[in-house]
C-alpha cells in the first residue's frame, strides 16, 4: 500500500491524491473508498491506497484513511 494526502476534492464524487516524489496527483473515485464515506474526507487527510490502471491512466484503488 502506498500513502499520500488528499490534494483536491470535487463536488462530483472524485478527487486527487498527492504522492511524495510524484509530480502528478493520482485520481480516485468515491467507489474506491474503503471504510470511509466521501463526504467525511477533507483536503490534507492522509490516505493509503493501491495504484491501479484504467483506460485514462493510473488511479488510486482501495483508498482508506490512515488512522
Amino acid at each position: 500500500m502506498e500513502k499520500g494526502k488528499i490534494a483536491r476534492l470535487t463536488d462530483r464524487g472524485f478527487g486527487f491524491i498527492a504522492r511524495e516524489g510524484e509530480d502528478k496527483d493520482l485520481f480516485f473515485h468515491s467507489n474506491e473508498l474503503v471504510g470511509v464515506e466521501y463526504n467525511d474526507l477533507k483536503e490534507g487527510d492522509e490516505v493509503e491506497f493501491e495504484v491501479g490502471e484504467s483506460e485514462k491512466g493510473p488511479n488510486a484503488t482501495k483508498v482508506s484513511l490512515v488512522s
